[in-house]
Formats: structure tokens, sequence, C-alpha cells
């Protein structure tokens, strides 16, 4: 996948400022008077609940004699002390002292009064995506620097039917995509909430399923698909979304794919769906599930002049 040149350099250019930001750039970190690589060290052997210098040189990414200089100097300073991890006692595993242990709580309360502060800059679904697109990045990192190829969709979990708050981040996902993308406001997502209201008040009549995507236990995603709003055996496949943070890593596609199954086992005769021009990603997932085009004019019904589509799949496209 050629990715934009452009995308890539904000990127960078936002890791550089988080790296000055945080305090990278120093010679000490978290108010300590200890190198960014001290404090992961302890802060990794306090997470580990212990740890040798061979796995330190591995999760750190630095030279072994490095690491060995590190470690001894932490000893000597008392915030570590070895034990032997063994019956023949050759392999040392380093622990916290409880002068550690007070120091790695004095970094994580600094830490999280960093992060707080940051973040109370943010409105929720913004600070959502920068967790949600913070871990996924620094996994692909760490897949990177280990060899690995694919990076997998994580720790995100399809279920389906009614849980709590879904109507309400239904609404919300729409409504943040949707002011960026289109422009559209305060009326827009008050239809959306209204319609899947009425639509989730419905959802014990078998031809009628939602699924989501679960991150955290955090709606991150959803699909659903009314078998009773068109009539003539055919399913409307509405309210697909994903959070921002989400996109890209093939949670859309399985999302799609299990309100696809449940159409085919259903047996309905068609699918449709109505969308807007210029989704493109989403428009790859349609054609890609056997949906055609059939209709597109411009509206304004949602307070924003955009191009309107409707798409269809034919049961004729159903796999056999």
């Amino acid at each position: 996948m050629k990715l934009s040149p452009v995308l890539v350099d904000e990127i960078r250019s936002a890791s550089r400022t988080m790296v000055r930001e945080l305090g990278f750039m120093r010679s000490t970190l978290a108010a300590t008077d200890y190198s960014p690589s001290a404090v992961h060290a302890l802060l990794e052997t306090d997470a580990q609940g212990g740890m040798t210098a061979a796995r330190l040189v591995q999760i750190l990414g630095l030279e072994k004699s490095s690491v060995s200089r590190m470690l001894g100097k932490l000893i000597e300073a008392g915030e570590l002390q070895e034990a032997d991890d063994g019956p023949d006692g050759r392999l040392k595993h380093l622990v916290l002292t409880p002068q550690g242990q007070a120091l790695v709580a004095k970094i994580h309360a600094f830490g999280r009064m960093q992060v707080t502060t940051a973040l109370q800059h943010l409105n929720p679904s913004q600070q959502q995506t920068v967790a949600q697109g913070l871990a996924a990045y620094a996994q692909a990192l760490k897949q990177c620097r280990s060899g690995a190829v694919e990076a997998s969709p994580g720790s995100i979990q399809i279920a389906s039917g009614y849980r709590p708050g879904v109507i309400g981040r239904v609404a919300e996902m729409h409504a943040a995509f949707y002011a960026s993308h289109a422009g559209f406001g305060q009326f827009f997502e008050s239809q959306v909430a209204t319609g899947f209201a009425e639509f989730a008040g419905r959802l014990n009549d078998p031809v009628n399923n939602v699924w989501v995507a679960i991150q955290n236990e955090r709606i991150v995603g959803s699909v659903s698909i009314d078998g009773q709003d068109l009539g003539n055996n055919e399913a409307h496949l509405r309210w697909f979304i994903l959070d921002e943070g989400c996109r890209g890593g093939g949670v859309g596609r399985k999302l799609l794919g299990e309100a696809v199954a449940f159409c085919d086992r259903m047996g309905f005769s068609a699918i449709q769906l109505w969308t807007f021009k210029g989704l493109d990603a989403a428009r790859r997932l349609y054609d890609a599930f056997g949906f055609e085009l059939v209709h597109e004019a411009e509206g304004k019904q949602w307070g924003s002049l955009v191009t309107e589509q409707q798409f269809t799949r034919q049961k004729t496209a159903y796999p056999s």
C-alpha cells in the first residue's frame, strides 16, 4: 500500500514534537536525575515484577554494554537490587528496592500529570482517538523492529445485539465523522440518534440486528441490518461507521462481513444502502462485497450539499 508523503511527514513532525514536549531531548526524564533509558528500565522492571539484563536489552533496543553500565549505576544508587533466579544462581534477576518503588511511583504520577494536562485540551472523542491511534502506531513500530510483516487488529472484538450505550455511541461517531467530512451539524446528529433509537426498539425481531466493534470495553464501530423498513424482502444496511483510530485495520471489513452473512442466512432478495460520494475506503469495501452503485444525486437534506449514492447487492451476487 502506497502512503501519501504528506501523511508520512505529518506523522514524523508530530512524533518529533512529542519527543520534545515529553522531555526525551533532555539528559534527564520525568523530574528524576536519570536518563530516559534508565527511567524506562525502572518502569519495565516495575511492570514485569522483575527483569533480567538480557530482557532489558531486547525491550530497550540498546547495546548490552550500555544496559550493563546503566544497571550498575541504578544498583549503586539503591534503586535496583539483584536476586538469584534459578537453582544455580547464575542468572541474576533485577527487582526494585523500596527506594526504587517510591521513585517509580513518582515517575508514574509525573507521567499521568503530563498526559492528563494535555488531554484536557481535547474533547472525549479526540481523547479516545489519541489513545487508539497511539496504541496502534506503537504496535506497528514494535512489529517493524521485531521483523513482523502484518499488523493485527489488536484487541478489537465483534459482538452482535443491543448493549448499553450503543445508541449514544452510534450517534456520536456519525456526528464526529460527518462534521469534519461533510460539514453536517446538530440536525444530522439528531436524525441519526432518533433513527437508531427507533431501530433499537425493534431489535427483538429476528430480521433486525446490530454488530459493534469493541475495544477496551468501548464501542468503536457499528453496522446494522434493518429487515423491516424497506419491505419487499429487502434488507437495509444502516449506520456503518468506525471510530477514527480504528480505520484501516480490517475492522470495517469484519463488521460488513457479519452484516452480509446475516442477510445471506435470512434469504433477503437484496441489500440496499445509502451513503455519500467521496468515502473511498467504504466504497472499496462495498465493491468487495458485491454492492453496485445504482443511483446518485445531489442533495441538501442534511444541511450541506453532498452527492448521495444508493448501492444495491442483489441475491444473485451472493456466494453459493
